[in-house]
């Protein structure tokens, strides 16, 4: 089908300036802008707080861009599109809060476009999801945030809920470690049934659940008090998520295989971040906590 990118482009370019404004407002300060353009052709802008006094590191991409050949991180489960040129967009999010009481976030959303020999032979397909890292969990945040999922994909059928948040908790594990990235949230790939209407509707409804999911957390723990203990910790765990990112993410994989721009793809690395060898929490500790939901389970 002849795929309407334009519409697209133009709600993706629109989240991110909606999420950027939202998050201004809670750090109290304007994010940086970094335009950018992609040699092979279409380019971005990355919106970005460095320091804050709210978000140690935040990063708001917005990219379009497009190529000749399908690197192999988006052909491997399509091989009968290889050699196609493409086009992709979307908007990807990581927010690293300076208080280990706030968790880390991350959400996508995205549209890949193979095209075919005439834009009647496109084949396109939506992808995205959002998700919550904390350090010290609080269980009603959690439920929060999980409710919040449901709500935005309910409505697109009973089954969409369960089915992107198993598809969450599997994608977000670290097989290495034998335990989920957090605490889930929503993941979905290769989305275009049972229309494009369809399919870009739920992902719409994904990108704009996030800031009613995530900011009532932030507002709730943002002045919790801590000290060097906790930010060690939160270092600790830190390097659970460097872990996930240069290991598993396909984002990452796909980003730096099609000649994307480094700096914005590791702008979803946390600024500071720590390992220590064969460490564990003291029993009973608030540390320890966090071992219980890192397994999947259901939260509402």
């Amino acid at each position: 089908m002849h795929v309407p990118v334009g519409q697209v482009h133009d709600y993706f370019s629109g989240l991110q300036a909606t999420i950027v404004a939202a998050l201004e407002t809670l750090e109290g300060s304007a994010f940086g802008s970094d335009p950018w353009a992609r040699p092979e052709g279409g380019g971005g802008l990355t919106r970005y707080c460095e320091n804050g006094r709210i978000f140690e590191r935040a990063g708001v991409l917005f990219s379009h861009v497009r190529g000749k050949t399908l690197p192999p991180s988006a052909s491997a489960h399509r091989p009968d599109l290889a050699g196609r040129s493409w086009e992709a967009m979307g908007v990807s999010m990581v927010l690293h809060p300076r208080n280990p009481h706030v968790p880390t976030t991350h959400m996508n959303v995205r549209m890949f476009v193979a095209h075919g020999p005439n834009p009647d032979q496109d084949v396109f397909w939506f992808g995205g999801g959002l998700d919550l890292t904390p350090y010290y969990p609080v269980e009603a945040d959690v439920r929060h945030f999980h409710q919040v999922c449901h709500d935005a994909v309910s409505p697109y059928g009973d089954d969409k809920y369960p089915r992107f948040k198993a598809w969450c908790d599997d994608y977000f594990t670290l097989k290495h470690r034998q335990e989920t990235r957090g605490v889930g949230g929503l993941f979905f790939d290769d989305l275009n049934t049972p229309d494009f209407a369809t399919s870009f509707a739920l992902t719409q409804s994904v990108g704009n659940c996030f800031l009613p999911a995530y900011v009532p957390i932030v507002q709730a723990r943002q002045d919790t008090p801590y000290g060097e203990r906790e930010r060690a910790f939160q270092a600790y765990r830190r390097g659970r998520y460097v872990e996930f990112n240069l290991v598993y993410d396909r984002g990452t994989l796909f980003g730096l295989q099609s000649g994307g721009r480094t700096e914005s793809i590791l702008l979803s690395m946390p600024p500071m971040a720590q390992w220590r060898y064969s460490w564990a929490p003291e029993p009973g500790s608030p540390e320890s906590a966090l071992a219980a939901y890192l397994t999947p389970r259901a939260w509402l």
